[in-house]
């Protein structure tokens, strides 16, 4: 009675008996219901991408499946057997068009190149960047060499995307927004122009030190001195004279990561290294650091001893007569302490108004350092904030380079687009970072404002760390493995 009550579900064939294949097997695998299913996905994926141009790809889905009047996969045939190397190469396609649009839309890797993040994050970590928390950016530049960031691999200054095709920014629906203290990945500020010799570099940071320098000679030989703006022309003369420059749309910037230290309409400032956002002093992180003096007796500090600590020797500069200038977190401030050859440890502070051309804003009117910034308020959409010859320093790269207006200046007065402007209404989101490793990193103390559209995701957890400083396998480092990134 049971098998004649599951006949209707399960027969089997009079003419081979084999069983047949289940009735509901054969739905879902009817070219109808596989139109359907996928046809169904492809629609909440357009409706999440904002793009109705995006319908036109229904008819080639219902080709794919049903009619199968064009063979899309042109490279291999549609009926009979393919040879090995068509088969590979058609996997090779899926996998790297599957892989493509699971970093734009998901996640990517990111593997951290410098110490600015150190201790918190460091150099050798491998991270799994999520795109999903802040919601993953539409590329400006669509037409690319899959995974190359923005230089084609195995040169140097062939570029890796074409600009035949631009989009404007647009981001799509993330789980969250970016709140105090996030570690966030983002395309460098100024990355839109390049030095091609010194990509690692900033062209702007560049331009900085050697206007500083031209500024430096006429006061040591005792000329009178010129506006800094003069400077900064004869830098860009010396620099471009010399060097080959690029520039690059935003989703093709250098990748940084840094902490979001203050949101759009907060106000910072900074007072002997304490940071503090709208009056109130960011926590202090455990592994925060910053550069520190050590005096010993004129021993020499043991290298076991910062191996132990996890100092890098690359980091430690011994400046002679028992004198190491070193990073440190707080808790490796107290272990050096204790070591019985060392006299003093006292921290490096940049005092209050000792001016620095190379931090933000570069006008000698603000007499801000590293240690001791401020206060600044962070520009937030749609506000509008006056403008003129004593402020204009803080927003001129706002109103030009991120948000592609023409700005002028004649004598006091302020032209935007040609018109004469007192004010400026922000069109995006602006954010203030900054790195863990306080006195080596460069960060928004440097170049100002993070854009919103700049934006790339939130780091979830190390998938594999090595260190810089041993060789394979002692330099997995197993123990940051698959933790939570910035823990």
């Amino acid at each position: 009675m049971k098998d004649a009550k599951n006949k209707d579900a399960q027969t089997k064939d009079p003419a081979n008996g084999q069983q047949e294949i289940p009735k509901y097997v054969k739905i879902l695998s009817h070219q109808y219901s596989k139109f359907g299913f996928v046809t169904f996905l492809y629609l909440l994926w357009s409706y999440w991408v904002g793009n109705w141009w995006l319908l036109l790809g229904v008819p080639v889905l219902f080709d794919v499946y049903v009619s199968k009047k064009v063979n899309w996969t042109f490279w291999k045939k549609r009926e009979g057997p393919n040879s090995k190397v068509v088969e590979w190469l058609d996997a090779l396609i899926f996998a790297v068009i599957a892989v493509t649009l699971i970093n734009i839309f998901v996640f990517q890797n990111y593997q951290i190149p410098t110490g600015s993040m150190e201790k918190t994050l460091q150099i050798g970590d491998h991270l799994f960047v999520s795109k999903l928390k802040y919601g993953p950016k539409i590329p400006n530049t669509p037409l690319s060499f899959p995974f190359a960031q923005h230089t084609m691999p195995l040169t140097t200054d062939i570029k890796s995307y074409l600009e035949w095709i631009k989009w404007p920014y647009k981001r799509l629906a993330g789980f969250t927004n970016i709140k105090n203290d996030d570690i966030v990945v983002f395309n460098f500020p100024e990355g839109d122009t390049v030095l091609v010799q010194y990509q690692s570099d900033s062209y702007y940071l560049q331009l900085q030190r050697v206007a500083g320098e031209y500024e430096s000679r006429d006061r040591i030989a005792g000329k009178p001195l010129q506006p800094f703006d003069r400077y900064m022309g004869m830098a860009r003369k010396y620099v471009l004279a010399s060097n080959e420059i690029t520039v690059r749309p935003v989703d093709k910037r250098d990748n940084y990561i840094k902490r979001c230290i203050a949101l759009p309409g907060d106000t910072l400032r900074i007072v002997n290294t304490q940071v503090y956002v709208n009056g109130k002093p960011q926590e202090q992180f455990p592994k925060i650091q910053f550069r520190y003096l050590i005096q010993t007796d004129g021993s020499r500090i043991n290298t076991r001893t910062l191996e132990k600590l996890n100092i890098y020797k690359d980091d430690v500069r011994d400046m002679g007569n028992g004198i190491y200038d070193m990073p440190l977190v707080a808790a490796n401030v107290e272990e050096i302490k204790k070591l019985g050859h060392v006299r003093s440890v006292e921290k490096k502070t940049v005092p209050q108004g000792q001016y620095d051309s190379e931090i933000f804003p570069h006008d000698e009117r603000y007499s801000w350092n590293l240690d001791n910034f401020g206060p600044l308020w962070i520009p937030r959409k749609d506000v509008t904030v006056r403008i003129d010859s004593s402020n204009i320093s803080f927003y001129r790269r706002i109103i030009t380079a991120y948000e592609g207006n023409e700005l002028k200046m004649q004598g006091g007065d302020i032209y935007i687009n040609g018109a004469k402007a007192d004010s400026y209404t922000f069109k995006m989101d602006y954010y203030w970072m900054m790195g863990d490793n306080r006195h080596d990193s460069l960060d928004s103390r440097f170049w100002g404002f993070v854009p919103e559209d700049h934006i790339v995701g939130a780091p979830r957890f190390v998938w594999l760390s090595l260190n810089k400083e041993k060789s394979f396998p002692f330099n997995i480092r197993l123990s940051r493995m698959f933790r939570a990134a910035g823990r």
